[in-house]
């Protein structure tokens, strides 16, 4: 019995820092979860649980590491990585409409590897920098898309 209490504790030698892992896990579920919110209300295929799983996986390929005391240089490596993978998910969001001679699906694929990079910054512990980022991102995906909309009612004969 205590091989597995052991085994489930491996990483983390008190309540404190289970409390720790499992606040920046449901902040990065959180903060993957606005962008995925703002993506399902848009109808976008790449959606709420889409950016909740992207956001929480990458948050914990570096709370392990971080916990299990990897160097700087290791945990570097698995950062790059994760943005090297993180953008062939990404690309499988990108669609080139060969009828119609446009590109669609940059937004989700930019919005999976946002959401990626707030997965790390929670997992890092830097959870102010990603609630900032997720504002922004917010107005980039509502705001903009309102002006980006005005600006195609006024010469509708661009893409």
């Amino acid at each position: 019995m205590n091989l597995l209490v052991e085994e489930l504790g491996a990483g983390m030698p008190d309540l404190r820092e289970v409390a720790r892992v499992s606040l920046r896990l449901i902040f990065a579920m959180i903060v993957g979860g606005v962008i995925g919110y703002e993506r399902e209300r848009a109808g976008k295929p790449a959606g709420l649980r889409t950016h909740m799983l992207v956001s929480v996986g990458a948050a914990i390929f570096v709370i392990v590491p971080m916990q299990l005391r990897f160097d700087s240089d290791d945990l570097s490596r698995i950062i790059q990585g994760l943005v090297t993978g993180i953008g062939f998910l990404g690309g499988g969001a990108i669609l080139k409409e060969h009828d119609k001679g446009y590109v669609e699906g940059l937004t989700t694929a930019a919005g999976i590897w946002l959401t990626a990079g707030l997965g790390v910054a929670v997992g890092l512990g830097a959870i102010g920098i990603a609630l900032l980022c997720v504002v922004l991102a917010w107005v980039i995906l509502t705001a903009m898309y309102s002006f980006e909309e005005r600006l195609k009612r006024q010469a509708p004969n661009s893409h």
